[in-house]
């Protein structure tokens, strides 16, 4: 039998909804409020960037942490063979013979070595090892430096990573995100050289502005406890190429 749900009125006297309304705000207090300065609009920094930089195929591409599958289109029409790899199961809102979904763990992933021409990491490695959010499940306190060490290994001599991340001064801003600074972002991008690199941070106005390095590594990032969303944080945005060797595990 099917149910409707019927709302009534209840009148009671003002001082007594006063009183009401008080203990509720006890028992469950309102959200923080929203912060001025926060990272709306982040992808139109870092979708932009990798477009720019994202080299013609062909060649065998990977999207680390796809998501919605955007930057995998866009490389699947510039040419490239994609492996989308995401946590989550996605359902596109599109079809490309040169995509192929694949759900996993990167870490767990059975996925050649030497094998990719480009590499896209758009804010994905950030979140690995972090429990809460994405999917994960499983905490991990260099989760990150892993997945790039993993990525090193299956990026070709000659290939590229595109990648995007938060940066400022260092922060776990656990469940949501690490902010990248001066101490975990060398760690970070220790064997890969440096071919191109951008910084932004936002203004008094919550806009995006291209800054120095030292600038926006200094950025002081503010975390939110409810929404993710309305965390600040730079960004930084990379194309990089093998250099040298991996770091090992244990590493700094």
């Amino acid at each position: 039998m099917s149910t409707i749900r019927v709302d009534f009125p209840i009148y009671v006297p003002a001082w007594l909804h006063g009183l009401l309304r008080r203990v509720k705000r006890a028992i469950i207090p309102p959200p923080p409020p929203p912060n001025k300065i926060n990272i709306h609009g982040e992808r139109h920094i870092e979708w932009t960037f990798i477009s720019t930089e994202m080299p013609e195929g062909p060649g065998e591409a990977l999207e680390f942490g796809c998501e919605h599958g955007y930057l995998s289109l866009l490389a699947a029409r510039k040419g490239f063979h994609v492996t989308a790899l995401d946590l989550e199961a996605q359902k596109f809102p599109w079809c490309h013979p040169s995509v192929h979904f694949v759900r996993g763990d990167l870490l767990k992933t059975e996925l050649p070595e030497d094998q990719f021409d480009l590499i896209v990491n758009c804010s994905s490695v950030e979140h690995v090892g972090l429990s809460g959010r994405y999917g994960i499940n499983e905490s991990a306190t260099d989760g990150d430096l892993e997945v790039m060490r993993r990525l090193w290994r299956m990026l070709k001599t000659d290939g590229k990573l595109l990648a995007t991340m938060p940066c400022g001064r260092d922060l776990i801003a656990a469940p949501w995100h690490r902010v990248y600074g001066n101490e975990r972002l060398p760690r970070l991008l220790a064997g890969f050289e440096i071919e191109k690199e951008m910084f932004w941070a936002k203004d008094f106005e919550n806009r995006w502005m291209q800054t120095s390095r030292n600038v926006a590594l200094d950025f002081i990032p503010v975390f939110h406890p409810a929404d993710p969303f309305q965390c600040s944080y730079g960004l930084a945005a990379f194309v990089l190429r093998k250099s040298g060797r991996p770091p090992v595990e244990g590493e700094k």
